[in-house]
């Protein structure tokens, strides 16, 4: 089956649904790309800071001078990492991450996250505004190194300000986003500029929980969550199945992360199914409101994203 697409402000069809990468090393983020593109899957997410474009680059390069995928089949999403959001940076890195992909431009190119630290990551840069780093992201769009740029773990003041100076508006936003953090007011916003809407965290990330303070309590994660499980029992899915469906149908592109073929598959494995109007208006209204992803590292600079949620 076809994944269901929504239209990036450039026109290009952006996928509903893709693989994420995070955490995915060597040889293991290899396999799970390959399955991917068995699959179905034609939207891979990295990122320079994953440290696996070379190893995604191999397999791409594999599928496509073997004529198994058209590169025009395929979305690729890389980010700027934080170390060289300083414009006259920016350049270089993508132009790095293309040579590891093996491909002569990304789809999407995000700018990772709104803090700025020096490239060897001792100092933070405090003078680097957001605004500043979309500078360089408007001269790689403007070059053709990506068909379409965007920013990652920014605020809706941060979204504002760059729509505000840019030249070239933003394509697209990538945030935590699950049921017990559903990014609604964040949304609105970029639904009024047409900024589409990407989800890391789709499921809860159940694997961070142990090493936060997240108190979600009495279900552990969204996984564990009971009004999830009893749909999932309705549509005789899984409850990870019923969370990535939910999230498409807000027209939210998802990235649920695996290395398991198993997972892989059945995260894929929901577009035969779609959830009731009653059940898409009861997740929307899960009990807990609770972001996991909070850049503890990035405190103190002006341009930490979450501090009005302190």
């Amino acid at each position: 089956m076809t994944v269901p697409t929504t239209a990036l402000p450039t026109g290009a069809q952006f996928p509903l649904l893709g693989l994420g990468t995070w955490l995915s090393t060597s040889e293991e983020v290899k396999n799970a790309v390959r399955v991917a593109l068995d699959v179905g899957y034609r939207y891979i997410d990295t990122a320079s800071m994953y440290k696996n474009e070379s190893e995604i680059g191999e397999v791409l390069h594999e599928y496509l001078s073997s004529g198994k995928v058209k590169r025009e089949e395929l979305f690729i999403t890389t980010k700027l990492f934080c170390t060289h959001n300083r414009p006259e940076d920016v350049e270089g890195q993508i132009k790095d991450s293309l040579k590891r992909l093996q491909l002569d431009y990304v789809d999407l190119y995000l700018i990772h996250g709104p803090v700025s630290f020096s490239h060897d990551m001792k100092e933070m840069l405090k003078d680097v505004r957001v605004e500043d780093t979309w500078r360089g992201m408007e001269g790689v769009f403007e070059k053709g190194f990506a068909k379409a740029i965007g920013v990652s773990n920014f605020s809706i003041e941060q979204v504002e300000r760059v729509q505000k100076s840019a030249k070239i508006p933003i394509h697209n936003i990538q945030v935590e986003c699950h049921i017990y953090f559903p990014q609604f007011e964040l949304h609105e916003v970029c639904k009024k500029h047409n900024i589409s809407f990407t989800a890391y965290a789709p499921l809860g990330s159940p694997g961070r929980l142990e090493k936060t303070e997240v108190n979600w309590e009495p279900a552990p994660c969204p996984l564990e969550d009971e009004t999830v499980k009893m749909i999932a029992e309705k549509h005789s899915k899984t409850p990870g199945q019923v969370l990535i469906r939910h999230l498409m149908q807000r027209n939210i592109s998802v990235i649920p992360k695996s290395i398991n073929d198993k997972r892989i598959k059945e995260n894929f494995d929901v577009l035969d199914f779609e959830l009731t109007e009653e059940e898409v208006k009861e997740l929307n209204n899960a009990k807990h409101h609770q972001r996991i992803f909070v850049g503890d590292f990035f405190k103190g600079h002006p341009e930490y994203p979450y501090k009005l949620e302190d």
